[in-house]
């Protein structure tokens, strides 16, 4: 009897110990996204760290949009740069010098459920794992397997 209650105490305490790790680690402030070429203002307010979402999504808004926020059934207007974890560019549509235009349930997951939480008008950061970006199998030969990808997007238009 007094083994279970002593295994008992240990699993509650292993609990609460896992759950301050979980907070801490999304609490870790992270250095704001360095801007392309083109850009618009990160809020001076920005947050140090990101919020995570149910399904892993790691976002931190840089910049309120005073628009309405996108559902995943319209079409967006959107600026964009992505990187890798290594800091290496795949794509921006700063560097064509124009914005992209899409249906949002087009897009991978992540993309899908992170522009819903900014208006537009503003900016998000994104942090997309690999299972809500292109999966196991990645895109080659541009994006690796099971590769998470990073993005900095500026929702210009809802549509």
């Amino acid at each position: 009897m007094l083994l279970k209650k002593l295994a008992g105490v240990a699993l509650v305490g292993l609990m609460v110990f896992t759950a301050a790790f979980s907070i801490a680690e999304d609490a870790k402030e992270v250095e704001l996204p360095q801007l392309p070429k083109g850009a618009g203002q990160i809020s001076e307010n920005a947050p140090k760290t990101f919020s995570t979402t149910k399904s892993g999504l790691k976002y931190r808004v840089l910049r309120e949009g005073k628009g309405e926020k996108p559902s995943a059934s319209q079409v967006v207007e959107v600026h964009y740069h992505g990187w890798m974890d290594d800091g290496s560019v795949f794509d921006s549509s700063y560097k064509r010098r124009m914005t992209a235009e899409f249906p949002l349930n087009q897009v991978v997951k992540g993309w899908t459920e992170g522009l819903q939480l900014v208006g537009e008008g503003g900016m998000i950061e994104l942090y997309i794992p690999y299972k809500l970006a292109y999966g196991e199998a990645g895109r080659p030969p541009v994006i690796p397997r099971k590769a998470d990808l990073h993005f900095l997007v500026e929702l210009v238009d809802v549509k």
